[in-house]
């Protein structure tokens, strides 16, 4: 079954972000390169990205798939405006969607599952 698994924030201060979240909740931030970090701990996991080019102007929610060629074909067929093509990342595959109320977010497979 599809579930949310992630929430990726824009953070224009990557290292401001790591610090606030560590301070304030104790988490841990694995860094994927200088513009990225997330926790790592199998449940719903936060993302910081602070690569200005590539982040969303919202938090941007992250819907767990089986299949991503299948869920990018029922998000079309709903409605759904694909803003970003599948893509690869370490980890896994996702693409990123507006829903009809113009809400962005994406669906990804991981390479662990």
């Amino acid at each position: 079954m599809a579930r949310i698994n992630y929430v990726e924030l824009p953070a224009a201060d990557i290292e401001a972000a790591k610090t606030f979240y560590g301070k304030a909740f104790g988490f841990e931030m694995a860094a994927f390169g200088p513009d990225y970090a997330a926790t790592m701990t199998g449940d719903v996991d936060l993302g910081l990205n602070g690569d200005a080019s590539d982040m969303t102007a919202a938090p941007l929610a992250v819907i767990e798939v089986e299949d991503l060629e299948a869920a990018l074909a029922a998000v079309t067929a709903a409605g759904g405006a694909i803003t970003r093509p599948i893509f690869a990342f370490p980890g896994g595959r996702r693409f990123q969607f507006r829903d009809p109320n113009g809400n962005e977010l994406a669906a990804v497979k991981s390479d662990a599952h």
